[in-house]
C-alpha cells in the first residue's frame, strides 16, 4: 500500500509515520508537509533513510501541486493530519485556519476522487462538538452529538468534516473520520499545555494557567491515537465517524500539578492569567463505538503516559530547545506577556 500522510512533520503526524513504518514495514509512506512553524523534520530524523519513507514539501491548498503529486504517486490511502490546530492562534488569525483546514481538505478530496484513492481518512477533533458543563459528569460526546463549535479552529474542522461526508454521499468517495480528544506524548510543539508547562517548569519560569485551571480535557496518548487510526484504515466502515478518547479526564490545574510534582518543582510557579476568549469548559469522549466495532482500547493511563512523556522531554532537550530559541519565544510573549504582567 502507498499511503499519503499530510502534516506528517507535525506532532501527531510524525508519531503516526513512526508507528506505521514499524507496524506495516511493507507499506510505503509519503509524508507531505509545508513545514510551517509546527512542522519539524527533526522529529523524523531516525526514519529519513528508510527506503519505504519519503518526504515532500508542499501546501495542501496548492491545487496544481497536489494534482501532480497524486498523478505521480497514485496513493491507495490518504490520511489528512495537515491542519492549523492551536486555538489561541485562531483567535489572532482565523483566516489561515479556514484556508488550511477547509480549503486544503477540499483540494485533497478532489484529488482523492480524481485518482481513485481507496480510502480517505480525515483526522478531526472532539472540539467540533463544542463543550460540556463541568457539573454534568454523566454527559459525553458520541458520534451523534450535534456539531456546536466554539472557535474559528473548531468551526474550520467541522466544515472540513462536513465536506468529507458530502464527498462520500455525492461522489461515493470512500471516507472515514476520527474525532480525538486532547493528545499528548513525544514531539509535541511547546505551545500546547503539557510541553508548555513542562519546558517552563524545567527553566523555573512562571506557568501561565488560564482562569482558575478548572477546564477539563480527556487526555489521549498519541500512540493510542495512532493505533486507533490504523484500525479504522484496516477495518473501519466507509462513511463512518469514530470517536477516540482516552478515558483520562483531568482539569488543566491537575495536569500542571502532576507535571510540577514529577519534576519536584514548587506550585508557586503557577500563575493564573486572564482566560482565553470562548474557552470550552469540558471535553469528554465516549469511545464505545470504536471499542465495540474495531476492538480498540487505550493502553495508556494518564499516570503512565505522562511519566513516559516527561521522560522523553528530559531525554530530548535539543529537540525542544531548538524550538524555544526560535520564533516561538516572540509568540509566547505576544500570547501571555500582558496576561502575566497583570498578576
Amino acid at each position: 500500500m502507498k499511503i499519503l500522510v499530510t502534516g506528517g512533520a507535525g506532532f501527531i503526524g510524525s508519531n503516526f509515520v513512526h508507528y506505521m513504518l514499524e507496524a506495516h514495514p511493507e507499506d510505503r509512506i509519503v509524508n507531505l508537509d509545508l513545514l510551517t512553524y509546527a512542522g519539524n523534520l527533526e522529529s523524523l530524523a531516525d526514519v529519513e533513510d528508510n527506503p519505504n519513507y519519503s518526504f515532500v514539501k508542499g501546501d495542501i491548498c496548492d491545487r496544481s501541486f497536489i494534482m501532480d503529486l497524486f498523478e505521480k504517486e497514485r496513493f491507495d490511502i490518504v490520511v489528512n493530519f495537515a491542519a492549523e490546530s492551536h486555538v489561541d492562534r485562531c483567535i489572532v488569525d482565523p483566516g489561515i485556519f479556514v484556508r488550511t483546514n477547509v480549503m486544503g481538505t477540499q483540494v485533497l478530496l478532489d484529488a482523492a476522487k480524481e485518482y481513485g484513492v481507496g480510502r480517505y481518512h480525515q483526522v478531526s477533533t472532539d472540539e467540533v462538538y463544542g463543550d460540556l458543563p463541568l457539573e454534568r459528569k454523566d454527559l459525553f460526546f458520541t458520534e451523534s452529538t450535534p456539531l456546536h463549535t466554539s472557535s474559528p479552529y473548531s468551526a474550520s474542522k467541522a466544515g472540513a468534516d462536513l465536506l468529507v461526508m458530502a464527498y462520500h454521499r455525492t461522489f461515493g468517495l470512500p471516507v472515514t473520520i476520527s474525532r480525538c480528544s486532547n493528545n499528548y506524548g513525544p514531539y509535541q510543539f511547546p505551545e500546547k499545555l503539557i510541553p508548555l508547562m513542562l519546558t517552563r517548569a524545567l527553566a523555573d519560569e512562571k506557568l501561565p494557567v488560564y482562569g482558575k485551571g478548572e477546564n477539563v480535557r480527556d487526555w489521549l496518548h498519541v500512540k493510542d491515537h495512532c493505533v486507533a487510526i490504523d484500525l479504522i484504515l484496516c477495518k473501519g466502515r466507509d462513511g463512518e465517524v469514530y470517536n477516540i478518547g482516552g478515558h483520562n479526564e483531568r482539569t488543566n490545574l491537575e495536569v500542571v500539578r502532576t507535571i510540577l510534582s514529577a519534576l519536584d518543582k514548587p506550585e508557586s510557579l503557577i500563575s493564573f492569567v486572564t482566560d482565553r476568549k470562548g474557552h470550552d469548559l469540558r471535553y469528554a469522549i465516549d469511545p464505545a463505538k470504536i471499542e465495540a466495532e474495531l476492538g480498540w482500547k487505550p493502553q495508556y493511563t494518564f499516570d503512565t503516559g505522562i511519566r513516559q512523556t516527561i521522560a522523553w522531554y528530559l531525554e530530548n532537550r535539543p529537540w525542544w530547545e531548538h524550538i524555544l530559541n526560535g520564533e516561538y519565544s516572540s509568540y509566547f510573549e505576544s500570547m501571555y506577556g500582558e496576561r502575566m504582567a497583570e498578576k
